[in-house]
């Protein structure tokens, strides 16, 4: 059975018609198919299958190890989106539901090369000078979850140092458990220091920048409207 419906395949190809470079997608998978790996699979099959544009290359988890590595992916089923630069663009887990949209999304704007982002946000992403590796946990139902995942997917495109990941939560419970994630989206900065709720570009560039100990922490924006959360790594 088709995972893309006919309407959504003719929009889809419309769309791909504007892609103006190539862009490669790696999944990882195994042998013996999870069923989320499955479904991963097949569904970037079918996207790739409506351009030429869209490059797919699927590798194993446990032969292709090194490959796993190379790519910093320790769980399955992983996505990259890449150009021929590697953006730091992840999703672990299938990238269904509303963050379909966004896989589709990062296809375009790989393509073009350029996240979009204004000015403003471009210093303030700027100023980040460590590696940094988003996680972003999401429901494929949680209608604000895209925002934030599109979000870190452009701060990852815009600077070196950070990597950004769509995590989809149901897929790996002790991940969840781990980082006490009870609503989303949830976003890890670092092992210790994460959030509730969805925030624009500028305000999760300057969350970084506080997570990182850059700016103090008076000084981001989400802390005064949100309930904001500092996790601490259990003993």
């Amino acid at each position: 059975m088709s995972m893309i419906d006919k309407k959504q395949k003719k929009q889809l190809k419309d769309l791909f018609q504007k892609l103006e470079n190539d862009v490669n997608i790696i999944m990882f998978t195994q042998e013996f198919e999870c069923r989320h790996c499955k479904t991963t699979r097949e569904m970037l099959e079918e996207v790739s299958d409506l351009t030429d544009r869209v490059k797919l290359k699927v590798l194993d988890f446990v032969e292709d190890a090194a490959e796993a590595e190379k790519y910093g992916v320790d769980k399955i089923p992983a996505t990259i989106v890449k150009g021929e630069k590697d953006y730091g663009i992840r999703f672990f887990g299938v990238p269904a539901g509303y963050e379909f949209t966004t896989l589709i999304e990062d296809i375009l704007m790989v393509a073009k090369g350029v996240p979009g982002l204004a000015g403003d946000v471009l210093e303030e992403v700027g100023k980040i000078d460590e590696k940094v590796d988003l996680e972003v946990y999401i429901s494929p139902t949680c209608p604000r979850c895209p925002k934030m995942v599109k979000a870190a997917h452009k701060l990852a495109m815009a600077n070196n140092n950070i990597t950004a990941a769509m995590i989809e939560a149901a897929e790996f419970p002790h991940l969840i458990q781990k980082y006490e994630v009870q609503g989303v989206p949830h976003t890890m900065i670092t092992e210790e220091y994460g959030f509730v709720g969805q925030i624009d570009e500028k305000q999760l560039a300057t969350e970084i920048l506080v997570a990182l100990g850059k700016k103090s922490p008076e000084e981001s924006e989400f802390m005064h409207e949100h309930e904001h959360e500092h996790h601490h790594e259990h003993e």
